[in-house]
């Protein structure tokens, strides 16, 4: 009977584990996420982060998990669009999105192989990714010359340079209590124009979690949509349950 309470105690502290909000994760690791404030239901801007997505990710990101047929016809889009918008290798419509690069090559050039994004929103949260993608800084140091502040030292290059452009870190130093320095970011200034100004840069970086947010659960949007009509009938029931309850006590009085 003991032993049967320590695996029921387990399990719960584990269910507890998985569904802790990554922001509480983050917090305890002293970063501070900005808001993605995404909207999963328009599909316009699940449509720009898909083809953000292949444009930028995909070249060493997979996400195996998804077909392009199954993003077609989630966003309404016909085979045509599909083509044109969203394979740009000689993958076929029903085919999931893999990349063609060699997980070897992977490795040596970036330490480790980039791993597959079908599920990162959910592994991540949102504003996590939000945050990381806004958050690389010019770092001469390291082997792609940035670094991140959301993932310190990360072996990934910044795909989104060329629209963000490169930014500084603003470092402030901090003497703590037992009168030692320390260095931290405080913020960034830009060092190189991108294509893009900061708020268009913002609003793409939104749209393209937005889409990764949908590629963790693409059955979120027939639940959202499901969900309205279900509330509509149960409101509806409960004024007939109340009208019924009426009806009845009216006669016992």
């Amino acid at each position: 009977m003991r032993l049967q309470r320590v695996n029921v105690l387990s399990l719960l502290m584990l269910l507890l584990v998985m569904l802790m909000p990554s922001s509480w994760a983050a917090a305890s690791s002293g970063v501070k996420l900005d808001e993605a404030n995404i909207q999963i239901e328009d599909r316009d801007a699940i449509k720009r982060g898909a083809k953000l997505f292949v444009q930028y990710c995909l070249n060493c990101h997979s996400a195996e998990l998804m077909r392009y047929s199954r993003i077609g016809q989630d966003l309404g889009m016909t085979k045509e669009e599909v083509r044109r918008d969203l394979i740009t290798t000689g993958a076929k419509p029903g085919g999931v999105m893999t990349v063609a690069i060699d997980k070897e090559d992977a490795t040596r050039w970036f330490g480790k192989a980039p791993p597959d994004l079908s599920v990162i929103s959910r592994a991540r949260g949102v504003d996590w990714l939000y945050t990381y993608l806004r958050s690389f800084y010019r770092d001469t140091s390291r082997p792609w010359g940035v670094n991140n502040t959301v993932f310190k030292d990360v072996g990934m290059p910044h795909v989104l340079w060329e629209l963000q452009g490169l930014q500084a870190p603003v470092i402030e130093s901090i003497v703590d209590i037992n009168g030692n320095t320390q260095e931290h970011i405080v913020g960034f200034t830009l060092v190189q124009k991108g294509q893009m100004d900061a708020q268009t840069y913002d609003d793409t970086v939104r749209d393209l979690v937005t889409f990764l947010d949908y590629l963790g659960e693409p059955s979120k949007l027939q639940r959202l949509a499901l969900g309205k009509w279900v509330l509509l009938f149960l409101a509806g029931l409960l004024v007939l349950v109340i009208l019924l309850k009426k009806e009845y006590w009216r006669d016992i009085h």
